[in-house]
This record gives C-alpha cells, sequence and structure tokens, in this order.
C-alpha cells in the first residue's frame, strides 16, 4: 500500500469555489491514489496489476512532487496540472521502456479519470502528455515448426524432468492444459476442480479471464485422460478420497494452491528437461505455451473470430471482420491443435509412457 496518506486541514475532503461551477474538492495525491487503489481492487483486477499500478504511481508522484517543490504527501490533486505530469513523465520515461512507459501512462490516465469522477479535477491532464507508440506485438510461439510442443511434451511424459519429488502426472497436465488451452497464467492458476464440466467427449473448461470475462474452453479425450490420470495421482499422494469442486485445480508438493512464481519455475524446469529451452522466445515462459496455441491453430486453418474466442480476446485485430462461429466450429477450430496427436497416443498406450 502507498502508506502516504497526510494528515491535518490540508487533507480533508475542503472545498474550493470555481466561479459559479461545482466546487472542486481538495485532496492531496495520497490520499486519492488510496482511493483509486481500492477502486481497482473493486473492479477485481489481479494483485499483481494493481502493484504495478500503484508503483508507477508512487514513482511518477515523487518525480511531479520534487519538481514542484513539496513532499509526496504535500502534494495536493489539483495542483497536478498537464505540465507538471508531463515533466515528471519525462523524467520518468528516459531510463524505462516504451511498454512500462505506456502501462504508467495507462495508470495515470484511469488515476484522474477517477479524480474527475470524483470531483477532484476539472479535466483530465493527461490530454497533455504524450504516449509512445509501440510497434504490434508479434506473436512468440516456440521457435520452429511445432516439433517443440511435441517434444515437450513427450519427454514430460516420459519423466525427463528431474525434482527431488517427482510428479509427472502434474508437470503434464499444466504443460498440456496451457497447449491445447491457450490459458493465460492467471486462468490456469484460477481452475478449480468444479471448472471443467460437460459429459465425457464433450467436456469444457470454464475460465474467467482478463475484465472477469468468462469463457468456455473445449477439451477432448486426451486431455480428460492426463486431467483423470493427475487427480488420481493426486488422490494417492496426499491421502485424499475425494476432492471438492472448490478446490484448485493445480497445485504444489505440499497440496497447496499452485501460485505464480511455482508455476513460472515448473514450466521453465521442463522446457530445461525437456530440452527445448533453446526455442523459448525472450520474454516469455507460459505465455510461449498460448502463443505457440494459436499460432499452430491458425496455421492450420483457424479463424481470426475463433481465436478471438478461445483466447479470450475483446475484439479482433482492427480491420478484421467479425465472423460468426458455433461452438462445434470453435471446438473443431481447437481440435486441430497437433499436441492433441501426442496425448492421444499417449492414452492409447495406456499411460505406459507416463511414469507415476
Amino acid at each position: 500500500m502507498l502508506g502516504l496518506v497526510g494528515g491535518g486541514a490540508g487533507s480533508a475532503r475542503a472545498e474550493v469555489m470555481m466561479g459559479e461551477r461545482e466546487p472542486l474538492v481538495l485532496m492531496r495525491f495520497p490520499e486519492a491514489a488510496e482511493g483509486f487503489l481500492a477502486w481497482l481492487r473493486a473492479k477485481k483486477l489481479s494483485a499483481h496489476t494493481i502493484r504495478g499500478y500503484e508503483s508507477d504511481l508512487r514513482i511518477v508522484a515523487e518525480i511531479a512532487a520534487g519538481a514542484a517543490g513539496v513532499v509526496v504527501e504535500e502534494l495536493e490533486v489539483r495542483h497536478l496540472s498537464g505540465r507538471l505530469v508531463r515533466c515528471a513523465f519525462a523524467e520518468f520515461a528516459d531510463p524505462r521502456s516504451a511498454a512500462s512507459v505506456n502501462r504508467a501512462w495507462s495508470a495515470w490516465n484511469q488515476l484522474f479519470g477517477f479524480c474527475v469522477a470524483e470531483g477532484l479535477l476539472e479535466g483530465n491532464p493527461m490530454a497533455a502528455v504524450p504516449r509512445p507508440k509501440q510497434p504490434a506485438k508479434a506473436p512468440k510461439p516456440l521457435l520452429g515448426d511445432g516439433s517443440a510442443a511435441v517434444t515437450l511434451l513427450e519427454r514430460i511424459a516420459a519423466g525427463a524432468r528431474k525434482a527431488r519429488d517427482p510428479w509427472v502426472e502434474r508437470d503434464l497436465v499444466v504443460v498440456a492444459l496451457a497447449l491445447v488451452t491457450g490459458m493465460r497464467s492467471a486462468e490456469l492458476l484460477g481452475m478449480t476442480v468444479g471448472s471443467i464440466g460437460g459429459c465425457s467427449g464433450e467436456r469444457r473448461i470454464q475460465v474467467v479471464g482478463k475484465g472477469g470475462r468468462a469463457r468456455s474452453l473445449p477439451i477432448e479425450p486426451p486431455v480428460e485422460f492426463v486431467i483423470e490420470r493427475y487427480v488420481d495421482s493426486r488422490l494417492r499422494r496426499f491421502g485424499l478420497g475425494v476432492l471438492p469442486r472448490s478446490a484448485a485445480l493445480l497445485v504444489d508438493g505440499r497440496n497447496e494452491p499452485l501460485r505464480r512464481g511455482g508455476l513460472q519455475y515448473l514450466v521453465r524446469q521442463c522446457y530445461r528437461y525437456a530440452g527445448v529451452h533453446d526455442r523459448v522466445q525472450k520474454g516469455t515462459l507460459v505465455h510461449a505455451l498460448r502463443h505457440e496455441f494459436a499460432t499452430r491453430l491458425a496455421e492450420r486453418g483457424a479463424s481470426a473470430h475463433e481465436l478471438m474466442e478461445l483466447l479470450g480476446h475483446s475484439s479482433i485485430v482492427t480491420g478484421q471482420a467479425y465472423v460468426a462461429s458455433t461452438a462445434r466450429e470453435v471446438r473443431r477450430a481447437a481440435r486441430g491443435n497437433p499436441a492433441y496427436g501426442v496425448l492421444d497416443r499417449l492414452r492409447a498406450e495406456g499411460g505406459e509412457g507416463v511414469s507415476g
């Protein structure tokens, strides 16, 4: 938390008359920032996202306060003019990438929108702050012709990943789910046992993605098989009789919900022991599997609209028309994933390649 709420009369919600217009509410920056962060939490943004916003607000505010000749605790919202914020962003941007500046720009833009709605400002000063242009992001699947994903699945299923307490079924289900659903890290970690529904052969995973948007992802029998073997291994490993629907689907070696750091470590180790670490592009880790999912489906004819539904994007890339697709068409597109070939073969072999 920022922990910078000032005291005294200056921090109270005093009002200043602006001619015949509605009076502005006087408030210092720390108090306004705390209110804004509380508003973000009410929107159910991830803790990671909120921490990033909080950091960007604090750093730019400190620069602005220094330029104004005050400490942050004494910085009033009404004094955050376009010129002052622009100067602060110029200093903030100097050692940082365009992506980092864009994130901070977005945080401050939303903060000022909140301040306008709360009556702390008449308008949003970010109109005076240029936003850096970023080149369109190219997908970053595993390098090569798609064989890296096949190698990854086969070697993890064979127990390639070495650990003090090996758990092949858990490692395989993590990699398999990422490759055949394209889920984000947070979506993988947010799954519960009850997220999987439907009858055999028609099962789907209910996912809550960015912005609280829900979507339903089809999975095929080979993945059902991998999930069932994983759940059975989990029951045996921890001496359990049954898992409640509310239980986290993916867990660590102590049967605690798998967390972001643990997921990243697990996937990194899987790449390493499967010998495909050199196929992972810079700046990706778990997300490389999501990009691999989308890239290979696109190569096999999935439409932009089908990919939008499967990936949970809010819109198709600018210039592309929406294409109506039925649930059956989306399932057929997902079924074209080459990872299913490996998993289907493992199922046909009765799981002999999966060491438990």
